[in-house]
């Protein structure tokens, strides 16, 4: 019983001097745009240059388990920044809005007496703009990759304030370069991953994506620097993520890892003691509203679905999440799919099986999957490579990560999962169901031609039925399991 209560008495010291503080604690998310998870150093890419960010990683606590509910832009920010899950914001569409009364947490903390600023890309609903005393989302005061306005943003805060900022840059988004961290990183000395083509243009592509990389690494360097000439960094807490996968056949879009999860690093010396460490707890991007205002004392509204792991910054090793749950809907292409994860297995439902997976417009049309088109046309594919063309696919997915963490192996069709297929499936549609998650017959069609890059249909322009919208999705607040 003893052991039982000190991590309990430690916990709650612990934030009992943290909301003594908490008008003190600044708060700082730097987001990036279409990066995966395992594209930065501190999660095992020696390719690639981030030495920021991995020097902050090393500092501080990395999370190893922390997916998006979207792998699509504008979804994945209005879920992160109200707790909700895309369908329950009326925006789960890429490019649609979220209705005036949604809260938002930077909305929280601004009524809370925080000074609070965006700067760099925005992407989310008109709603979203009464979180923030000053907004810099223009491209010219922002630069190419959206970093410019950090540092001074921080340097005309007022000072007695406690601050929250939005950092939010344009990297990596497609189209790249050139500027000046063209040629940071070299095509030939490139290994693409095993999903892409080994071809001199894909390396040449990811190259470039790695560059944008560079400079999104470099300008979190810049802020830091900021933050120590000003005294705050040790009571600043900083996040470093990610919107969705990068933007590549295979990644950007889909629902497993290489679409879902992100790099999720937090950097606070006066919050967190233990450095240099990983969470393997399962974390949604739903949680990250709730934890911070745990963090600053302000009570959760009912609108948010997720859950503190404010516990975790003190202990890593505790486990917090049975299920995580994530979802795709169309952006450029007519798609509805959902996913849950528990710590063993990853279920997917696809209710769009006749539509390929190619990726988004801009992956479509870029030299990486150019080449995968030749290899396709010469009959040199791998299985793995030939996934984006692939049609029909599966209704439903089952991957067992003990012998496959990366989903190469669907196993639903096989006899040993039937009764895990089961219990997945029985867990994604109580959560649809709980949550007012549907899927509408009639679905935003495609708005550009399959593997024609930006040729558009003749649907363009025009919206179906969006999920949960008939069910009046945005009001219900239902969490879903846990």
């Amino acid at each position: 019983m003893k052991h039982f209560f000190i991590p309990i008495l430690l916990y709650l010291s612990f934030y009992s001097t943290v909301y003594a503080q908490n008008e003190k604690l600044n708060i700082m998310v730097f987001i990036a745009d279409d990066v995966s998870w395992d594209d930065l150093g501190c999660y095992g890419n020696t390719q690639v240059k981030t030495p920021n960010i991995d020097k902050l990683a090393k500092e501080g606590l990395k999370f190893d388990n922390f997916y998006l509910t979207a792998s699509s832009c504008s979804p994945s920010r209005n879920s992160i920044i109200t707790g909700r899950y895309p369908h329950n914001t009326g925006a789960a569409e890429l490019h649609t809005s979220p209705p005036m009364d949604m809260v938002s947490f930077p909305e929280l903390l601004r009524n809370n007496k925080y000074y609070s600023v965006l700067a760099g890309k925005f992407h989310m609903g008109p709603y979203a703009k009464r979180g923030f005393d000053v907004m810099h989302e223009q491209r010219i005061e922002n630069g190419d990759g959206g970093e410019e306005s950090w540092v001074n943003s921080l340097k005309k805060r007022p000072k007695n304030k406690p601050f929250f900022m939005w950092f939010a840059s344009y990297d990596a988004h497609r189209e790249w370069g050139p500027n000046k961290f063209s040629g940071t990183h070299q095509p030939s000395q490139l290994k693409p991953p095993f999903y892409l083509s080994d071809g001199d243009e894909t390396k040449a592509d990811l190259a470039k994506y790695y560059d944008e990389i560079k400079r999104f690494d470099f300008y979190i360097g810049e802020v830091v620097q900021e933050l120590k000439a000003q005294k705050e960094l040790d009571n600043t807490l900083i996040i470093i993520m990610s919107d969705n996968g990068r933007p590549f056949p295979h990644s950007k879009t889909r629902v497993n890892d290489r679409g879902m999860k992100t790099p999720f690093v937090m950097h606070w010396p006066n919050g967190i003691k233990n450095k240099n460490v990983s969470s393997k707890s399962l974390i949604s991007a739903v949680d990250i509203a709730p934890t911070l205002l745990t963090l600053v004392g302000i009570e959760s509204p009912a609108q948010f679905q997720g859950y503190s792991f404010a516990k975790l910054l003190i202990d890593p090793e505790l486990d917090f999440r049975n299920h995580l749950f994530a979802e795709h809907n169309w952006h450029d292409y007519e798609a509805l799919e959902r996913m849950v994860r528990n710590n063993n297995y990853m279920y997917i439902l696809n209710s769009r099986p006749m539509q390929p997976q190619n990726g988004p417009a801009d992956a479509v049309g870029s030299p990486s999957f150019k080449e995968l088109e030749i290899l396709k046309d010469q009959g040199k594919l791998s299985a793995i490579q030939a996934d984006v063309f692939m049609v029909p696919r599966p209704y439903e997915e089952l991957y067992d990560y003990s012998m496959d963490p990366l989903q190469l192996l669907n196993v639903a069709s096989l006899p040993e999962y039937a009764e895990t297929l089961k219990s997945m499936r029985k867990i994604l549609n109580q959560w649809m169901k709980e949550t007012s998650d549907n899927i509408p017959e009639n679905l935003t069609k495609d708005w550009y031609l399959k593997e024609a890059g930006l040729i558009k249909t003749e649907f363009h322009n025009i919206r179906g039925e969006m999920p949960g919208e008939s069910l009046n999705a945005t009001k219900n607040n239902a969490k879903g399991a846990f």
